[in-house]
C-alpha cells in the first residue's frame, strides 16, 4: 500500500477535458461506489427520463413477450440494482441475480451480464466472486475500461492493497473520470493522506457526470472527507452542494445530520436521520439515529431503531448477503460480542481488508480480549489511517488491556477528529481519555 506514495502525482497527472459519461454508482460500503454497464435499452426502448421503475415494467414485458436477449436481461438486472440504491430494499438484489443468469444463460459472453453480476457479487460482500467475474469481463473485453472498477473495488475489500494500486493506475490512464478519480480518493484515504483523497475528489467533482446522482454522491464524499480532517463547516458546504444538485439525497441529509451531531444539536440531527431512514433504511443510517437517540435520552427510541436493524439485518440475509465489518461492529456493540468474533474470524478469512481488522479487534475488546483487540487494531491501523473510529477501538484496547499511554495518544487521535465519530462514541473517548488523566 505504501508504494502508491510516490506514485501519488502519477495517479492525478490525466488532467484531460473529461467527457461526461453515464455511471451508475452503487453504494457497498466505505469504497462507495461500482460501475455498472450502461445496457439499459439494449434489447427494449427506454425512453429518456425514464424512472426505475418505468424501466422495469418495459425491461420485464419485454422479457415476458420473449424479445429481450441478453442485453435485455443484463439491463433488467443493472435496474434491480439501481433499484436497491433508491429504497434499501435487498429483495431485488434476488431478482438481479436472476436476470443476470438469465442473460448468461443466453450469452455467456455478455459483458454487460458479467459485469453487472460482479456488481451483485460485491454488494453482497462476496469480493472473491466479484474479482473472478471482473477479470472474466476484462478477459472477454480487454479493450475496454469497465472491468477495471469492479476488479479495483473487489481487490481493495480482499486486503489486496498494491494490486488495486496497479488497478487503479491503468484506469486512471485511460479513463481520468469521476469513477476513476472517486476511487484514488478512497485509496488515499486509507494510507491516511486526507490531504490527497480531498485533492483526488475535487477532480472527481470537477469532471462531472451526466447523472446528477453521481455528482452528489461524490459531494457527499467530499463532506465526510472534510469531517475527518476535523472541519464541520466545509463539510456542511459539502452536503449542502450535493443536495443542490440532488435535493432530498439521503446521503447528504445523513452527512447534515453527522455536522448537526457534533454541534450538539441532537434533536435535529434525530428528526432529519427519522425522516431519512423512513425512505433508506440502510444499516448505517439506523445505527446513526440510535447512536443520537440513546445520546438525546431517549433510550426507548434508540432500542426501535436496533430491532429496525435488525430486521434490515436478516433481509439482507435472506437476500444472500454476507456478514460485512459493520453487521460485525453492530453485532459487537448491541449484540453477543462472542458471535461477533465468529463473524468477524470468518470475515477475515474472506476479505483480510483493514476494515475487517478493525471489526475483528473490536468485538474481541467487546468479548473481555482487549490484548488480541489491541493486536487487531495495530493491524487495522497498519496503512496509516486516520479513520477516528480506528483509533477509538485502539484506545479503548489498549485502555484495558492496562497500556495508559498508547491509549492516551490512540483516543486523542481519536477525538482530534471528534466530529466524524457519532455522539456516544464522542462521548466513550472522552470519557475514557478523562479515567486516563
Amino acid at each position: 500500500m505504501t508504494a502508491i506514495r510516490p506514485n501519488f502525482l502519477k495517479l492525478l497527472a490525466p488532467l484531460a477535458a473529461f467527457a461526461c459519461v453515464f455511471i451508475l454508482l452503487v453504494s457497498f460500503g466505505p469504497s462507495g461506489d461500482v460501475d455498472l454497464p450502461e445496457s439499459a435499452g439494449a434489447d427494449a426502448d427506454i425512453p429518456p427520463g425514464a424512472s426505475t421503475d418505468q424501466r422495469i415494467e418495459i425491461l420485464q414485458r419485454a422479457a415476458r413477450d420473449g424479445v429481450a436477449g441478453a442485453g435485455g436481461y443484463a439491463a433488467l438486472g443493472d435496474a434491480y440494482l439501481q433499484k436497491v440504491r433508491e429504497t434499501g430494499d435487498p429483495s431485488y438484489y434476488t431478482r438481479a441475480q436472476g436476470s443476470f443468469d438469465a442473460a448468461l444463460r443466453r450469452d455467456a459472453r455478455n459483458v454487460d451480464a458479467v459485469l453487472g453480476a460482479g456488481a451483485l457479487a460485491g454488494l453482497r460482500h462476496d469480493f472473491r466472486k466479484q474479482l473472478r467475474l471482473g477479470r472474466e469481463a476484462l478477459r472477454l473485453t480487454p479493450e475496454l475500461t469497465s472491468p477495471y472498477p469492479v476488479i479495483a473495488d473487489a481487490q481493495i475489500e480482499l486486503g489486496r492493497y498494491g494490486a488495486a494500486e496497479r488497478t487503479l493506475q491503468r484506469l486512471l490512464d485511460s479513463k481520468p473520470n469521476l469513477s476513476s478519480y472517486s476511487r484514488v480518493s478512497y485509496y488515499r484515504e486509507l494510507t491516511g493522506d486526507l490531504e490527497g483523497a480531498v485533492q483526488a475528489m475535487r477532480l472527481a467533482i470537477s469532471a462531472g457526470a451526466a447523472s446528477p446522482e453521481n455528482v452528489a454522491y461524490v459531494q457527499t464524499l467530499m463532506g465526510d472527507l472534510e469531517l475527518q480532517r476535523g472541519r464541520p463547516a466545509a463539510a456542511r458546504m459539502a452536503y449542502r452542494a450535493a443536495l443542490a444538485r440532488l435535493p432530498r439525497y439521503p446521503q447528504a441529509e445523513v452527512g447534515l445530520a453527522r455536522v448537526q451531531n457534533s454541534a450538539g444539536d441532537l434533536g435535529d440531527a434525530a428528526r432529519r436521520l427519522r425522516s431519512v431512514s423512513g425512505r433508506l433504511p440502510l444499516t448505517s443510517h439506523l445505527i446513526l439515529l440510535a447512536d443520537t437517540d440513546a445520546a438525546r435520552g431517549d433510550k426507548a427510541a434508540a432500542a426501535r431503531d436496533l430491532e429496525v436493524v435488525r430486521a434490515q439485518q436478516q433481509l439482507l440475509r435472506s437476500a444472500g448477503t454476507r456478514p460485512d465489518a459493520e453487521l460485525i461492529l453492530f453485532e459487537a456493540n448491541h449484540g453477543d460480542p462472542a458471535t461477533a468474533v465468529r463473524l468477524g474470524r470468518r470475515l477475515w478469512a474472506q476479505a483480510p481488508s483493514v476494515r475487517s481488522a478493525d471489526a475483528l479487534g473490536w468485538a474481541l475488546t467487546r468479548a473481555g480480549r482487549p490484548d488480541e483487540g489491541l493486536d487487531w487494531s495495530r493491524r487495522a491501523l497498519g496503512l496509516g489511517s486516520r479513520d477516528p473510529m480506528f483509533h477509538l477501538h485502539a484506545g479503548l484496547a489498549a485502555q484495558q488491556a492496562g497500556q495508559a499511554g498508547p491509549a492516551a495518544r490512540e483516543l486523542s487521535t481519536a477525538l482530534a477528529a471528534g466530529v466524524a465519530l457519532s455522539p456516544l462514541q464522542t462521548e466513550q473517548a472522552r470519557t475514557a481519555l478523562e479515567v486516563l488523566r
